[in-house]
């Protein structure tokens, strides 16, 4: 009897190891096929999800065409732009400001609004996204509007100069620093965000907050006032709605998922 019973037992034992493995392997291609369904939802470059669009945003780049992008000052988009693998790309030049492309901007103003994009830059690149901008006839676009920095900041000289970092990747450029710690190097994409509601403006790098100032107050005043920027009255008076710009510095720059939320 005790042979019958022992393997009863171990019949038993076996039966139970064999459910739970079942179980356990249940459980694996459960959580292997959740794994997947969230691969699946990720949104494709240049696109927006459905609660995005109930959100109010708006793409202004469908990755294939530069369809409401021109050139500043100009009625076209220029030749040292292009499109190719889902990006607006910038071709180097290396001639920095003097390159041929020149700056393009979506060509619609903007007032209070949310605006992000990612951007990738080349060894040793510099860049730019200016907001708020006017169009002035033979001036810059820099001498009227704020620009968030795009730098790589390992190559690049303009990470050590300026003050305290304040023409780094992410900063208000030549005013106010942003962080570098948050910035992914030359060749990787950065995920950037420009809030600007009311003349408050917040810049965010990779999903951190990196700086915050107030357009039109004593402190803004008194900043630019003391900066290279005091001798241009469209600067020192940000315009309360402009352009959104992209800058040719010379450099390789890619851009992409570029969308906004007006608020």
């Amino acid at each position: 009897m005790k042979t019958i019973k022992t393997i009863f037992q171990l019949g038993l034992i076996l039966s139970m190891m064999a459910s739970c493995n079942s179980i356990g392997e249940k459980k694996a291609t459960t959580e292997e096929k959740a794994k997947s369904e969230v691969s699946d939802k990720v949104e494709a470059p240049n696109t927006l999800s459905e609660a995005e669009i109930a959100d109010g945003w708006v793409l202004l780049f469908d990755g294939k065409t530069s369809e409401n992008w021109r050139g500043y000052n100009k009625d076209h988009f220029p030749s040292g732009w292009q499109i190719v693998d889902g990006n607006i790309q910038v071709m180097g030049s290396g001639k920095g400001e003097a390159g041929e492309g020149g700056d393009i901007l979506y060509d619609k103003k903007f007032k209070n609004f949310e605006l992000e994009l990612e951007w990738k830059v080349s060894e040793g690149g510099n860049s730019g996204i200016f907001y708020l901008a006017r169009e002035v006839a033979e001036d810059p676009v820099w001498k009227s509007a704020p620009e968030m920095q795009i730098l790589d900041n390992a190559k690049h000289p303009d990470a050590k100069l300026g003050k305290d970092g304040n023409r780094a990747a992410g900063a208000l450029y030549d005013l106010i620093p942003g962080n570098m710690e948050v910035v992914k190097p030359a060749g990787e994409w950065n995920k950037v965000k420009v809030l600007v509601y009311k003349g408050t403006v917040v810049h965010f790098v990779n999903g951190e907050q990196v700086l915050e100032y107030h357009l039109w107050t004593d402190d803004w005043k008194e900043m630019v006032l003391n900066s290279k920027f005091k001798d241009y009255p469209n600067f020192l008076n940000t315009a309360e709605e402009g352009y959104i710009v992209l800058q040719d510095h010379g450099d390789d720059v890619w851009f992409r998922n570029i969308k906004i939320k007006e608020l």
